[in-house]
C-alpha cells in the first residue's frame, strides 16, 4: 500500500533486538528501557492505525514504566475516551513488536488495516508524553519516527503524569459535545480538579499539612503545579522524594508500591501521630495513605481503605439526595482484604463484585454500575458515573435544601474525579475532600474496619501456563486437585482464605493468604506455597520457609 511506502526506510533505523519476545499486557509493553527502541517505533505506527480505525479520533501514547525500577521503561496506547486500549488490539501490538524484518512490519500493518477495514485516507491524530526516566528521550525519538512514517498529526505534551495524558485524550475527543470533559492542557487539568475541590470544601475547617511522597517521579513537579493553581490553605502540602534529576532514585525506597509492599513509610518521611501522609507511584496513577497511631506505629490506608471511604461518602450523599434507583457499587479484586469486602457487603450494604487483576477489568465491571467505585489494593482506581446515573442527576428535583446540596455535591464530585483512569492527584483531592467534610483524622477513617493479616508470596515454577483460574482468579481449575487441597488448608484456620494465580510477566505464581491472626496467616501462606512447589512443578531449591 502506498500509504506505507516510507515505513521500511524508517523501520531500518529501529531494528528489533534478537532473541527477545515482547508482549503487550495490562500495562502495555514494559521491560528494560534500552531494549524497547524498535517496539516504541512500531507503537507509533499502530497509534496511527488505531486513530484511523476510529475515524481520526485522537489516540494517546504514554512512555512510562510506572512503579518499576528506573532502568525499565514501557509504552501503552490510550483509546479515545481516555480508557485502556481495546483488548482485541493487544494482540496486534504483540504481533507488530515481534515482526523480525522491516518487510514484515509493513506486512503486519497491511494485514491489520485489511482485517479492521481501516480507511487509510483518514488523517491520524496522536498525542504523546513521557515520564522522567533517563531512557525517555531516546524512546520518544523512536516514537516520533513511527508517527512521522505515517504522517501523523501529532502533539507532544512533554513530561506529565500518565493520568494527565489520559485526561488530555478524553478532552480532545469530547470537545464541542455534550460530554465535553475539560480543557486539554495542563492548566485546564489543574483548573478543573482544583476548582471542584474548592467548591466542595468551601466553608469547612482548614486541614493540617498533607505530606506527599512523590517517589522521585513525575508526580513531584505536577502536584506542586496543582497546589499553585489551587492556591488555598485547604491544600497545604509538603512534597518529599521529589528529586527527578539524580539517577537511581526513582521508586527506590519510596513510592506507593514500596509503602504497600513493605508496610512502612518511605525514606525521607518522619512520621508524627495525627498527621496525614500519602505516596504516589512513579507516574502518579496509584496512591496510598498512611499515618502513625498514638504509639507511633505505622498504619496503612491502602486501595481497599480508599475505596470504602469513597463508597461510604457517595452512598450517604445519594441517600440524602433522595434519588431512587441510583445505586453505588464497588468492584474489587481477589487481593482485596476480606475485612473490606465484609464491611462493604454487611455494614455499607452495597453490592460488590470481583474482577480479574488489572484495572482494565475493574473499569469494565464498574461501567455496569450506576456509580461504580473501583480500586485495587495497590491504590490504583477511580469512580465512574454511567449514563444512567448522569441522567438521574439531571432529572433530580430537590424537595429540600439538604437534597439540593447533596445533588450539587454529587455533580461537584463527578468533576473532581478522573473517570478515564486511576489518578493519584485526583484521588488525593477526593480523599482530602471527604476527610475535610467529615472532619475526620486518618485514625477515624481507619476505624471503620480492621484488616485481617495477609501475606503475598511468590513461587517460582517451571511453567506458569499450567495454572488456569476462574471466579475472578480466586479458584484454580488447573493443575487438577490443587484447589481442593488449598481449600482444605484454608479450612483449618479461622477466617482462612487463600488463592493462587499465575504471574503475567514471569514463570512464577502468586500465593495470597489471609486469616484471623498473623501466625495463622503465615502458616497458611507458607503451607499453600509449599503445596504449589511440591505438586505443581516448583523450580530450583525449595525455599526453607515453605511448609
Amino acid at each position: 500500500m502506498a500509504v506505507f511506502e516510507n515505513v521500511s526506510q524508517y523501520s531500518a533505523k529501529h531494528p528489533k533486538p534478537a532473541g527477545i519476545t515482547f508482549a503487550y499486557g495490562t500495562a502495555g509493553f514494559r521491560t528494560i528501557g534500552e531494549t524497547l527502541d524498535s517496539t516504541v517505533f512500531r507503537v507509533g505506527l499502530l497509534a496511527a492505525l488505531r486513530s484511523q480505525s476510529k475515524q481520526g479520533k485522537v489516540i494517546g501514547v504514554m512512555i512510562t514504566a510506572s512503579h518499576n525500577h528506573e532502568r525499565d521503561n514501557g509504552i501503552k496506547l490510550v483509546d479515545p475516551m481516555g480508557e485502556m486500549l481495546q483488548q482485541s488490539w493487544e494482540g496486534y501490538c504483540s504481533e507488530m513488536a515481534n515482526a523480525e524484518t522491516d518487510d514484515q512490519v509493513v506486512q503486519v500493518l497491511t494485514s491489520i488495516a485489511q482485517a479492521e477495514g481501516i480507511d487509510l485516507s483518514v488523517t491520524p491524530r496522536v498525542v504523546y508524553a513521557r515520564d522522567t526516566r533517563p531512557s525517555g528521550p531516546m524512546l520518544q525519538a523512536a516514537l516520533e519516527d513511527g508517527l512521522a512514517a505515517l504522517a501523523v498529526d501529532a502533539t507532544n505534551y512533554g513530561i506529565v503524569t500518565t493520568p494527565q495524558l489520559h485526561y488530555f485524550v478524553r478532552c480532545l475527543n469530547t470537545a464541542g459535545t455534550p460530554a465535553a470533559y475539560g480543557e486539554p492542557t495542563e492548566a485546564g487539568y489543574y483548573e478543573k480538579y482544583g476548582q471542584a475541590f474548592l467548591r466542595l470544601v468551601d466553608g469547612r475547617p482548614t486541614p493540617t499539612t498533607l505530606y506527599i511522597d512523590a517517589a522521585n517521579g513525575v508526580g513531584a513537579p505536577q502536584v506542586r503545579k496543582l497546589a499553585a493553581a489551587i492556591n488555598s490553605p485547604y491544600f497545604n502540602i509538603d512534597v518529599r522524594n521529589c528529586d527527578t534529576e539524580t539517577l537511581g532514585k526513582l521508586n527506590i525506597d519510596c513510592g506507593a508500591d514500596y509503602v504497600k509492599s513493605n508496610q512502612r513509610q518511605p525514606v525521607g518521611m518522619t512520621m508524627q501521630p495525627g498527621a496525614r501522609y500519602c505516596s504516589f507511584d512513579g507516574d502518579a496513577d496509584r496512591i496510598v495513605y498512611y499515618y502513625a497511631d498514638e504509639s507511633g506505629a505505622f498504619c496503612l490506608l491502602d486501595g481497599d481503605k480508599i475505596s470504602t471511604l469513597i463508597a461510604t461518602y457517595l452512598r450517604d450523599l445519594v441517600s440524602t439526595a433522595g434519588i431512587e434507583d441510583l445505586e453505588v457499587g464497588v468492584v474489587q479484586t481477589a487481593y482485596a482484604n476480606g475485612s473490606s469486602t465484609s464491611y462493604i457487603k454487611d455494614t455499607l450494604q452495597l453490592p460488590t463484585v470481583f474482577a480479574k487483576t488489572g484495572v482494565k477489568h475493574l473499569h469494565h465491571e464498574a461501567e455496569k454500575m450506576s456509580i461504580g467505585v473501583y480500586f485495587e489494593a495497590n491504590g490504583h482506581g477511580t469512580v465512574l458515573f454511567n449514563t444512567r446515573a448522569v441522567a438521574k442527576l439531571q432529572a433530580a428535583t430537590p424537595q429540600t435544601p439538604a437534597q439540593a446540596d447533596a445533588i450539587q455535591r454529587l455533580w461537584n464530585l463527578r468533576d473532581l474525579i478522573n473517570e478515564s483512569v486511576g489518578d493519584a492527584m485526583a484521588d488525593m483531592l477526593l480523599v482530602e475532600t471527604i476527610l475535610i467534610c467529615k472532619d475526620w483524622t486518618p485514625a477515624q477513617w481507619d476505624a471503620a474496619y480492621k484488616d485481617m493479616p495477609s501475606r503475598l508470596l511468590k513461587v517460582v515454577v517451571a511453567d506458569r501456563n499450567l495454572f488456569k483460574t476462574t471466579n475472578a482468579e480466586q479458584t484454580l481449575t488447573s493443575p487438577p486437585n490443587l484447589q481442593s487441597f488449598i481449600d482444605s488448608l484454608a479450612a483449618k484456620f479461622p477466617r482462612g482464605r487463600s488463592f493462587v494465580r499465575p504471574s503475567g510477566t514471569e514463570d512464577a505464581v502468586r500465593v495470597y493468604a489471609e486469616a484471623a491472626t498473623r501466625a495463622d496467616c503465615d502458616q497458611l501462606a507458607y503451607s499453600v506455597a509449599g503445596a504449589v512447589f511440591d505438586r505443581a512443578g516448583g523450580r530450583g531449591e525449595r525455599p526453607a520457609e515453605f511448609l
